[in-house]
């Protein structure tokens, strides 16, 4: 099986692509895959660190601004296209995958030139820009989340896959769980809080946790917080203003980054973070509730889609960036964290919604498409 991937800007695209790449390669070790990206993106590193090959087109993101520098950009990515083409005329794929993205403009319409099937894969709850303009003639569309079905009314066919991630569900009795708290220097009487804003940190909210350190207001649980590795330097001098040392704090741990996140994740009591569709996904897979700080700048405002599907179903609260303070932050944790019991059904909701097996469903649907 030869096939191409199509996967550009941000590790929510990516990181489902490699997912996806590496499930055919483990079924298939003879198929052969070949990303296709932009020249600017995290696929420059993520992809080849995964040990696939990456080839390079002039697409970019267009926003609807006809500013001199978005015309350029939009005539590139128009152009794109037939660079695009010569890349799938030179590799012959059986099949394209688009996960996501401008990218998927670019690469999908040359597959469709040349008469070669591809398929999409949608993480969000509202679908972008990419995926509507390219449901119609997709082989198929596999979706991470059932509410996505409904606004995709041109596709073909629509699959409820879920998303591929890194972080799954590890199953803990009490005794393990506490054990692991302890070595990572909590007690096992307060709730345990882990907040975090994707891999680069999130101003927002690191602002209002340093608030909350900085006011001791976190008496009744203990915090575990990645602030990001550009963002780390600038949290512990303002808290070194306040004579607060980063690396000894009663009940809390800042990390620049954790790369132990599955671990941590299925350790914790509570979530504090974005909802990016691979958090979201994350979440449900080990069972937790949450507060959703939606990024405000998302493309569409897919993120509060994202978060709000959990909230109506019980497993989540949502505070719109705008609204974020750390009094307000502060008071929906220990309204959380208050009733325990409430606060484990809320756990056991999130992980009913989960998908399991996601990378073999999508590895179905792939080699369903006839050749």
């Amino acid at each position: 099986m030869k096939v191409v991937i199509a996967a550009a800007g941000t590790g929510g695209h990516i990181n489902p692509g490699i997912a996806i790449a590496n499930k055919i390669m483990s079924k298939n070790p003879k198929s052969q895959i070949l990303f296709i990206g932009a020249k600017i993106g995290l696929e420059s590193d993520l992809v080849p660190r995964a040990g696939y090959k990456l080839k390079t087109i002039n697409s970019y993101g267009i926003s609807r601004s006809l500013s001199p520098k978005n015309i350029k950009r939009l005539i590139k990515t128009i152009r794109s296209i037939g660079e695009a083409k010569k890349i799938l005329q030179n590799f012959k794929p059986d099949l394209v995958i688009g996960t996501g993205g401008y990218i998927c403009i670019s690469v999908c319409n040359a597959a469709k030139k040349l008469k070669i099937p591809y398929i999409i894969h949608e993480s969000n709850v509202l679908p972008g820009v990419a995926t509507k303009m390219l449901s119609e003639s997709a082989e198929k569309i596999l979706v991470g989340f059932e509410e996505a079905k409904q606004r995709l009314p041109k596709a073909k066919k629509i699959v409820v896959t879920g998303t591929p991630t890194k972080v799954k569900n590890i199953n803990m009795d009490i005794n393990e769980l506490n054990l692991k708290k302890r070595k990572l220097g909590f007690t096992e009487d307060k709730p345990l809080v882990l907040v975090f804003g994707g891999s680069q940190g999130a101003e927002s909210i690191n602002k209002s946790i340093t608030e909350i350190i900085k006011n001791s207001k976190n008496k009744e649980y203990q915090i575990i917080w990645a602030a990001g590795p550009e963002q780390y330097q600038k949290v512990k001098k303002e808290l070194l203003d306040k004579n607060i040392n980063i690396d000894n704090i009663n009940g809390t741990k800042v990390l620049p980054y954790i790369y132990e996140m599955q671990e941590v994740m299925n350790i914790a009591d509570l979530i504090v973070s974005r909802s990016g569709a691979m958090t979201v996904t994350e979440i449900e897979n080990v069972g937790k509730p949450a507060i959703f700080i939606p990024f405000p700048y998302a493309a569409e405002n897919h993120q509060e889609y994202n978060a709000r599907t959990l909230e109506k179903q019980g497993v989540a609260k949502v505070i719109l960036n705008k609204d974020l303070t750390s009094e307000v932050l502060h008071d929906n944790i220990m309204n959380l964290i208050s009733d325990r019991s409430k606060l484990l059904q809320m756990g056991k909701k999130a992980r009913s919604m989960a998908i399991d097996n996601v990378e073999e469903r999508i590895y179905k649907e792939i080699i369903s498409i006839d050749k």
